[in-house]
């Protein structure tokens, strides 16, 4: 592996000071900036511009989190700084009394009882990792339950067997979706929180997702997924292109969102993911578990079962709330190969969503996405690569527009099958 490559991430909390960072042979850094529990914005510095003195990385961390402060204050503490006050801030000491405020800000507590759902298929290694930091929660939950999905070997069970306090669920039939389901049938509390194997938590994550049902109106709470490593290409490159933040304000998604965005199909993904998120035990009473024709597994589409899960909640009227302090690390897919049969997961996932969705309320913004909008996409980036030069983003193009097609396969055989099943019986 060539080092000169990789990016480093750097965690900033600024509570303990600004450092000076000094050259280094890495690509660059990839600096989150912290005010305690806190995010509050990332930035990038590449190698060339190292060293940098603290001044300057001061300055530019002001910069990068004025944004994120202006709208905490805007919305929690009411008249205490306006826009055009914080702007004129250049300094984190200007800043340091109302970071102060952001911190002190009372976290709004529920006597809901919480599970935590972790869904893993022959990745005990990764899952190990996942699970020591569920161990290390600020905020024990009130049980752990592991499934282990289409198991081949035993190993797994094994290593549940290590850690105290995990419960062992073996679901032999395989999906992510079938997966998600059993942990939802199996779990006891009120608040189904989910993680994925290839995740870590935050030591806040549990309390940052459970604060937001003190109101009652709020259904689902997702959180912010930063990135666990930059260590590869491909990691890079799905950070850039892919990456699953969010964002670090926090954002109501309710039906006007819904409505407003309808005509051309509800971009759902920008509420956040299956890897991250908690939902009401009542949610499921109302909308059903995962639709288990999508997500991973050798006889779904790929993906994209958490974002027609979020499809048929807001179609209900029903609020989900992104939460950017309830934060987890995901770890890309490492090498080129992998990360090209993901986004080919992605897209096929994506598009037979897309279909499943007009099937059950025939939203016609479902097919004009389809139909209208990915395919004017991928023309236009096709024909960038052509005139201008293909760039990383390129690197996934071929496996993409394979997965929409396929994607429209899928969903026409599934639904043959379907019919088929229903004329035999």
């Amino acid at each position: 592996m060539n080092h000169n490559n990789l990016w480093k991430i750097l965690h900033l909390n600024l509570n303990e000071g600004i450092p000076s960072l000094p050259s280094n042979s890495c690509q660059g850094l990839y600096i989150v900036f912290w005010w305690y529990n806190i995010p509050l914005g990332h930035c990038k510095i590449v190698s060339s511009e190292l060293p940098i003195s603290a001044i300057q990385l001061e300055s530019l961390a002001v910069q990068t989190i004025t944004p994120t402060v202006i709208t905490y204050l805007n919305q929690d503490i009411k008249n205490s700084a306006t826009q055009n006050d914080l702007l004129v801030f250049s300094t984190l000491k200007n800043l340091e009394v109302h970071l102060t405020k952001l911190y002190q800000l009372v976290s709004k507590h529920t006597e809901y009882s919480i599970s935590i759902v972790v869904p893993t298929c022959n990745r005990p290694e990764q899952l190990k990792i996942c699970l020591q930091s569920l161990q290390n929660l600020s905020q024990r939950p009130d049980e752990i339950l592991v499934v282990d999905n289409y198991p081949s070997s035993d190993v797994t069970r094994q290593l549940i067997e290590q850690m105290p306090d995990i419960r062992y669920i073996a679901e032999p039939r395989p999906g992510a979706s079938i997966a998600r389901n059993t942990g939802v049938e199996y779990a006891k509390g009120d608040i189904i929180a989910f993680i994925d194997d290839d995740m870590t938590a935050h030591t806040d994550w549990l309390t940052k997702l459970q604060q937001n049902f003190a109101e009652p109106e709020v259904m689902a709470v997702t959180g912010l997924v930063l990135p666990g490593e930059l260590v590869t290409e491909a990691q890079q490159i799905f950070e850039e292109y892919w990456s699953f933040n969010r964002g670090y304000n926090q954002v109501n998604f309710d039906s006007d969102f819904f409505a407003k965005t309808k005509t051309y199909g509800v971009p759902v993904w920008l509420m956040g993911g299956s890897g991250n998120m908690a939902i009401r035990r009542q949610t499921f009473d109302l909308l059903g578990g995962f639709d288990t024709r999508l997500g991973a597994g050798p006889q779904a589409a790929g993906c994209s079962e958490d974002s027609e899960l979020f499809y048929r909640l807001l179609a209900k009227g029903l609020l989900c709330r992104y939460e950017p302090t309830a934060v987890a690390y995901h770890f890309h897919r490492s090498d080129m190969n992998n990360f090209k049969k993901q986004a080919f997961s992605y897209m096929r996932g994506h598009v037979a969503a897309l279909l499943i969705q007009f099937e059950k309320y025939q939203h016609w913004g479902n097919i004009r996405r389809l139909l209208r909008i990915l395919p004017k996409y991928y023309i236009e980036l096709c024909l960038k690569g052509l005139l201008i030069g293909f760039e990383p983003r390129h690197s996934t193009l071929f496996a993409e527009i394979q997965g929409c097609f396929s994607g429209v396969s899928f969903y026409y055989k599934n639904k043959l099958k379907a019919r088929s099943r229903i004329g035999t019986s």
